[in-house]
């Protein structure tokens, strides 16, 4: 058998039916003196204690929601300041490679003009240099061909020239010869 069949034969029946459904009157008012009196001890004792808990609850609830909002202001501040900073550091970082770059343009420009600076200089002292060593080396042309031209003309003629003899020679000989074509610089040497 189902339990609620049992139950319902368990129940003794009243002489003119259930006693729920048509209760007597004392049974109706000691029903009602016992809930007023478990309801006011309720009310005295259990109540308070429940409202209290209920009020600790409730405070610790808003306590934790705004705790949260204070925790979430505060994320959000430094979300806000990270993102601050990050960009601070984006434009100090563009800032240095800016300014590395331009270092490092300066410093090119600068070797480049030393460069330049050190290149003219070397090619003009190696022309210095080759121009002095031309001219010495025309000098000694000269010197041998006014030696090889006296000796020449000593033995052709088959005497010793005095000093004044020496020099017209010499000074014949070299207006013949052309010694623009051994200089760099012309004709202007050789005169």
């Amino acid at each position: 058998m189902e339990p609620i069949v049992q139950v319902a034969t368990a129940l003794p029946v009243a002489s003119g039916g259930s006693f729920l459904v048509s209760p007597a009157l004392g049974l109706m008012i000691w029903t009602l003196i016992a809930f007023a009196a478990t309801l006011w001890v309720l009310s005295r004792v259990a109540l308070p204690r429940i409202g209290e808990a209920l009020e600790r609850r409730a405070n610790a609830i808003r306590e934790s929601i705004d705790a949260a909002d204070k925790q979430r202001q505060e994320a959000d501040r430094l979300l806000q300041e990270y993102r601050e900073r990050l960009k601070e550091a984006r434009e100090q970082a563009e800032d240095i490679v800016a300014r590395a770059r331009k270092a490092a343009e300066a410093a090119e420009a600068e070797a480049v003009t030393e460069g330049r600076q050190k290149r003219e200089e070397l090619v003009g002292a190696a022309r210095r240099d080759i121009e002095m060593e031309t001219r010495r080396s025309l000098e000694r042309i000269r010197k041998e061909v006014a030696d090889l031209t006296v000796l020449a003309t000593e033995k052709v003629t088959r005497k010793t020239l005095d000093s004044d003899d020496h020099r017209r020679l010499i000074d014949e000989a070299l207006k013949e010869v052309d010694f623009s074509a051994l200089s760099p610089v012309g004709s202007e040497e050789s005169r």
